[in-house]
């Protein structure tokens, strides 16, 4: 059986679909939502990276070819976003998690 044939790992990249599709319907309404509006954005990019990290961890545990080249291709990805050459993807994670965290902080801040 392949990688993908396996219902929880199609069950998982139906949902990060999703949470992408929502993300990106409400990008550019980011800096004119309320308050709780923008944790909720930031709430769900939080899941997105959640999911992101487990189908990555999936990915990485696999041998099978469509998953190494999958897991390959967002490694190359990482790499046009700044991930430097030998680097470990879950330190770019990492960073992201910082970045949320951040962005929440600052959320709450506001009046």
């Amino acid at each position: 059986m392949s990688f993908f044939d396996s219902d929880i790992v199609r069950a998982e990249m139906t949902e990060i679909s999703e949470l992408q599709e929502e993300i990106y319907r409400n990008v550019f309404k980011f800096p004119h939502m309320s308050k709780d509006e923008k944790l909720s954005h930031v709430d769900l990019l939080d899941r997105l990276l959640d999911k992101q990290k487990i189908l990555y961890a999936r990915l990485s545990f696999s041998d099978d070819p469509e998953a190494v080249e999958m897991r390959n291709q967002i490694i190359e990805s990482a790499k046009m976003m700044g991930l430097q050459e030998g680097m470990d993807i879950s330190y770019m994670f990492g960073n992201m998690e910082k970045l949320l965290e951040t962005m929440k902080k600052e959320i709450d801040k506001q009046s």
